[in-house]
C-alpha cells in the first residue's frame, strides 16, 4: 500500500501531534500550550514558518525556522527545532523538512542557514553535515529565569 507524503504549512488542529514530538524531541509541551504559540507565531510569517510533515494524513515530523537578526552580523534564517516521529526516522522525512526550511529562507532573500544542535546529538549531527551543514562554533547555553 502506498502512502501519500505531504509537506505543508503548519495548522492549529496539528498541535496535538505537534505536542507530541516535541516530546520526544525532550521540550514536553501541552497541545494548547502548542496551539496558543502556533497562533502567535502565524501572526508573524515573514519572520518564521513551521512545515509538518504528513503520512497519510497523520503528523509525523516538523520543523520551525525563524528569520535571524542581530546587530553584529547579516540577517540569517536558523532552524529552531526539527523532530520526526521515532518511528519514521531515516526514511528522507527530515531532509524534505529541511529542504522547505531551506526554500522559506530563499523566499525572504536570506542566504544561511543556521541550526543549533545538543552536543549529546550525534547522529543529529551526522545528518546536518550531510545535507552541508558544516561546524561553525561551539557554545554554551545559558538561561536566567524571570520572577
Amino acid at each position: 500500500m502506498d502512502t501519500q507524503l505531504d509537506i505543508r504549512p503548519a495548522r492549529a488542529g496539528d498541535a496535538a501531534a505537534i505536542a507530541r514530538l516535541s516530546g520526544e524531541l525532550g521540550y514536553p509541551a501541552t497541545a494548547a500550550e502548542v496551539a496558543t504559540r502556533l497562533a502567535a507565531l502565524a501572526r508573524a510569517p515573514d519572520d518564521n514558518a513551521v512545515r509538518v510533515a504528513t503520512l497519510d494524513g497523520a503528523v509525523v515530523g516538523w520543523i520551525h525556522v525563524l528569520h535571524a537578526r542581530r546587530l553584529e552580523l547579516p540577517p540569517f534564517a536558523e532552524i529552531a527545532a526539527l523532530v520526526i516521529d521515532a518511528g519514521h526516522r531515516n526514511a528522507g522525512l527530515g531532509e524534505r523538512l529541511v529542504d522547505a526550511a531551506v526554500a522559506w529562507a530563499r523566499a525572504q532573500g536570506l542566504d544561511t542557514v543556521r541550526v543549533r544542535s545538543n552536543v549529546v546529538r550525534a547522529d543529529a549531527h551526522r545528518f546536518y553535515r550531510r545535507l552541508g551543514f558544516a561546524d561553525e562554533k561551539a557554545q554554551g547555553v545559558l538561561a536566567r529565569a524571570l520572577p
